[in-house]
């Protein structure tokens, strides 16, 4: 049985054990750092924030049934034991890291500038129709999410989905050092972080840092359509997927059944697999591809894997499609960069009617920002977009980009404010209106403001 309590978090991370004895051998289950989501049995993680200080939770933690606490500072009066720590951010790390290595289960690494938190719910999903499987929550991508998230691991689990989001160089590495994925897919590389990372070769050199901590028998399973991933060796065996003929595995005769569904085939020599996804997105094929290597590697039928694809639910903010009040509305507002909302605008115009974008700054686009917002406006203009709605300093330049390619019914707002005002009364019944812009921009505060647009 793998156990966790207060005395091995204490050797492991070289800590002081700080409570009654008897609570020594607590049986510790999962691990949070918000105390409002703590369930008796997890570890607390006191992180020292920006504006909030996890300590002063620490008894609030301990009312809520947390078994043992992370610090990094003597808690005052503490209800119950803590292991006490130079860094809790780094003593998570080298306990989720730890605990990990305890599984011998399969484990499959998702990464990607575009499309990681989708393909994670797929492959998630598709695998679950067979095995018991631990995935990543929310956005816990990052060194300190994904350590969390390990915790979590328990003797039921048959295998893992981790999703792994990176931002210089450096933090693939130390998150493979984590993870230790058997299998690790790669969905595009793309112009995310791309102030840090130089350029899309320094994106490419960032990501694949993952290689290097993986077994000889570890598995790269890459976008065969992206040009980079499609000449990257990874120095173990690697299976390619996409549309371009040259793919290990390739998805064909793909069609978007309006906002409902999308259906396609995969071909992986010369046995096909017809699959349909009940969702909205085109780009949901692409990611169902990966889906389908992922699964026939640990045992799927083809059967269990389409039965996978059926049960798929898209996240908030993420191609989630909203019906109301005779409006279509997509809420992709979690993020944005050139790629994905090329891919949003591309699945919108697949769709009847009047095609509606509300599109706002893409950040971490360095020097060549205006540029290519420019080109993203472009790029609406000449794939049906109707209406174009854009707000922030850098979208300004979407404006005008849509409008040298010849469209012609565009608003520009520099402020929020004034968009939320204005767009009330410029939507139609009927519209299906995109909503997209990175994650700073609080696109999201729109969605509500939209969806009541037009009366009962």
């Amino acid at each position: 049985m793998k156990t966790l309590t207060p005395q091995i978090i204490a050797e492991v991370t070289g800590g002081e054990y700080i409570g009654e004895n008897s609570d020594r051998n607590n049986l510790v289950t999962g691990a949070e750092r918000d105390n409002r989501y703590i369930k008796p049995g997890n570890l607390f993680v006191c992180i020292r924030g920006k504006r909030v200080d996890g300590h002063s939770f620490a008894n609030s933690a301990f009312d809520s049934g947390a078994a043992c606490c992370l610090a990094e500072q003597t808690i005052e009066n503490a209800k119950g034991p803590y292991v006490l720590v130079g860094s809790t951010n780094e003593a998570i790390k080298v306990l989720g890291g730890y605990y990990r290595s305890l599984f011998n289960i399969p484990v499959i690494g998702i990464t990607g500038s575009v499309g990681k938190t989708t393909a994670k719910e797929i492959i998630a999903t598709v695998i679950g129709a067979k095995l018991n499987v631990l995935k990543t929550e929310m956005n816990k991508n990052n060194e300190l999410g994904v350590s969390l998230t390990l915790l979590f691991l328990n003797e039921s689990h048959e295998a893992a989905v981790i999703e792994m989001g990176i931002s210089d160089f450096g933090e693939m590495g130390r998150l493979a050092r984590i993870v230790r994925p058997d299998i690790f897919v790669m969905t595009q590389i793309g112009y995310s972080h791309i102030v840090e990372l130089g350029d899309l070769h320094g994106v490419l050199r960032a990501k694949t840092e993952a290689f290097a901590y993986m077994k000889p028998s570890g598995i790269a399973i890459l976008n065969g359509d992206d040009e980079l991933l499609a000449g990257y060796d990874p120095k173990m065996r690697k299976i390619t997927f996409g549309h371009k003929k040259h793919n290990d595995v390739r998805i064909i005769n793909v069609n978007q059944d309006g906002i409902d569904a999308i259906e396609f085939d995969i071909t992986c020599g010369k046995k096909i697999l017809s699959a349909k996804i009940p969702a909205y997105g085109s780009h949901l094929a692409s990611l169902a591809a990966a889906a389908v290597i992922s699964g026939r590697l640990l045992g799927l039928t083809d059967e269990e894997i389409i039965k996978g694809f059926m049960s798929y639910v898209p996240v908030d903010g993420r191609s989630k499609v909203i019906k109301t009040k005779g409006i279509t509305l997509i809420d992709d507002c979690y993020n944005a960069n050139p790629n994905s909302v090329k891919a949003a605008l591309t699945s919108m115009s697949t769709l009847p009617g009047r095609r509606v974008a509300v599109l706002g700054d893409m950040f971490n686009l360095g020097e060549h920002s205006e540029q290519m917002h420019y080109k993203i406006g472009i790029y609406a203009a000449n794939n049906g977009v109707d209406v174009l709605f854009c707000q922030g300093e850098q979208a300004r330049f979407i404006y005008d980009g849509y409008i040298s390619a010849g469209g012609n019914d565009a608003f520009y707002y520099k402020l929020m404010d004034e968009l939320k005002a204005d767009v009330t009364g410029k939507i139609k019944k009927g519209d299906t209106v995109l909503v997209k812009a990175s994650r700073d921009m609080h696109f999201e505060e729109l969605l509500p403001i939209i969806s009541n647009s037009l009366p009962a």
